[in-house]
């Protein structure tokens, strides 16, 4: 199995049973990255300053596919920050851009089309990512796991939108929804379940996306980036959190919470708890950290400025994998 790690100076591939650790698109601002489990040799790449990437040989070597489909004007690649491959056809790909358009791929990455629609939304006059305030982009993509056509995206910064019909329609800002999403999850064991880590705190709908609501009881740092789900447990969620931006980004006090069951012994909604010494360095001189579900019951992955991590039993206990890993914050994971 390899781990893909994604950083602003290219992207690591992870040997996961010895810790080996090849150097892949040097350089390049590696933004997003996905894989497919059934096809684990075809893994895409976005990069923020060369457009979409894609190998076919399990990340020992990669060639860009969108250098001249990808852009309002078809001459060039927008920054791809965005990826998520279908988990009902591994050929079927779909990709999230700055500014933030979307496009699809029906065939593995030969061919890529726009999917039309996305800035017809109401909020799309609000998009801004502060730090750039004139554009914004696609933080995340996902699909519900028993309808290949149900697709929900997050702009950061702005809104979470939802898509019923594979990207003919949108329905914009579901009550509840975060308007700074990082992340989002979903789990076969619970289709109608939407997990969101945002800017502006965590969120779950019960209701494939028509609604969410907060979940913050026990969670003392607002600020939730990275989220990943137990594969076998779909009530057991854990976030890396921090008190705001500066802290997840620049300054480094970063913390991993979880979430087990979804209400408490009096039927209320359950609280989080912080891992703290579980073998993953967190607090003071911590950066906020990516998250990945594994493919046994327990196993999430954990890849932050201090190294790859792994549990096995849901975050009682992390083994660290790998420690040949840049000192720096990663931008994305995926694990096949």
């Amino acid at each position: 199995m390899n781990a893909y790690a994604a950083y602003p100076d290219g992207l690591r591939v992870v040997d996961t049973d010895t810790g080996r650790v090849e150097n892949r698109l040097d350089g390049r601002r590696v933004e997003c990255v996905a894989v497919h489990r059934d096809v684990p040799e075809r893994v895409f790449a976005g990069t923020f300053d060369d457009g979409l990437y894609r190998s076919v040989d399990a990340g020992e070597s990669f060639e860009r596919i969108a250098a001249t489909t990808l852009g309002p004007d078809g001459t060039g690649p927008d920054a791809v920050t965005a990826l998520a491959v279908s988990p009902h056809d591994p050929a079927e790909a779909w990709v999230g851009t700055e500014p933030s358009r979307l496009y699809r791929t029906a065939d593995g990455g030969t061919s890529i089309e726009r999917v039309a629609g996305l800035t017809d939304v109401p909020s799309a006059s609000e998009w801004s990512f502060p730090p750039r305030p004139n554009t914004h982009h696609v933080r995340w993509i996902e699909t519900c796991p028993d309808d290949p056509d149900r697709w929900y995206v997050g702009i950061e910064a702005g809104a979470l939108v939802v898509t019923s019909d594979g990207g003919d329609t949108w329905t914009d800002r579901p009550p509840g929804s975060r308007r700074d999403t990082h992340t989002i999850a979903t789990h076969p064991d619970a289709p109608d379940r939407v997990y969101v880590a945002a800017g502006d705190g965590y969120a779950e709908s019960d209701d494939r996306g028509e609604s969410f609501e907060v979940v913050s009881e026990g969670l003392d740092h607002g600020y939730v980036w990275g989220l990943a789900v137990d594969p076998g447990d779909p009530d057991r969620v854990l976030v890396s959190a921090a008190s705001g931006a500066n802290a997840a980004h620049r300054r480094g006090d970063a913390y991993l919470y979880r979430r087990q069951g979804r209400t408490d012994e009096n039927g209320d909604a359950a609280a989080w708890e912080r891992l703290d010494d579980r073998g993953v360095p967190t607090g003071e001189g911590t950066y906020r950290a990516v998250l990945a579900s594994g493919t046994d019951d327990g196993e999430i992955w954990v890849l932050a400025d201090h190294g790859l991590h792994r549990t096995k039993d849901g975050g009682d206990r992390f083994d660290r994998v790998s420690t040949a890993l840049p000192e720096a914050v990663p931008r994305a994971l995926a694990v096949a």
